[in-house]
């Protein structure tokens, strides 16, 4: 909960509006608490359990991706925050590929991700990852609504993977563990 604070206030200072609605903000914690409890979350920690990051995967969002879409073609990534601390390490990138890799295992063919309409700024970054934007849905009760996906098979930092579950000390070797 800490990261989503300290990306609340950073995206702030980006002229984004994004997460700044105090009634979405609860609604949103209120999901991301059960993805949580439901072990759909994860972090990744660095030293001394330090965490840098966090990632969940998550049912098909209904208000987006329809049955054309073929949902069950797509792991679902949400709430992918980066800590300040680790910023500038592309350790975001490494997150993306590592969902990659767990959609490929199974048997997926798409990673797919809604944004905050307005951000163009993350949308600009998603697209430097490789991901399409498919289309925008603005349903009158939600603020997302960019739609992308990315094939499994295409990775940013093929050379750099994340691991899984393994105690690593250095934050340069992060690694995701679930929450």
């Amino acid at each position: 909960m800490a990261l989503r604070t300290e990306a609340e206030s950073w995206l702030g200072t980006k002229g984004t509006d994004q997460w700044s609605d105090p009634e979405t903000g609860t609604k949103a914690i209120s999901k991301w608490r059960a993805s949580i409890d439901e072990g759909r979350a994860w972090v990744v920690e660095g030293d001394a359990g330090a965490v840098l990051a966090t990632v969940s995967r998550g049912p098909v969002d209904r208000d987006f991706w329809m049955d054309d879409d073929h949902p069950e073609s797509a792991l679902y990534l949400y709430k992918l925050i980066v800590s300040r601390r680790a910023a500038g390490r592309r350790l975001g990138e490494r997150i993306v590929d590592w969902t990659s890799r767990l959609a490929a295992v199974e048997g997926r063919d798409w990673v797919r991700i809604d944004t905050w309409r307005t951000n163009t700024g993350l949308h600009s970054y998603y697209e430097r990852l490789g991901f399409t934007h498919v289309r925008t849905e603005a349903p009158a009760h939600r603020l997302s609504g960019w739609l992308a996906q990315r094939p499994v098979h295409v990775l940013s930092r093929p050379e750099a993977p994340l691991t899984v579950g393994a105690r690593d000390r250095s934050e340069r070797e992060a690694v995701p563990r679930p929450r």
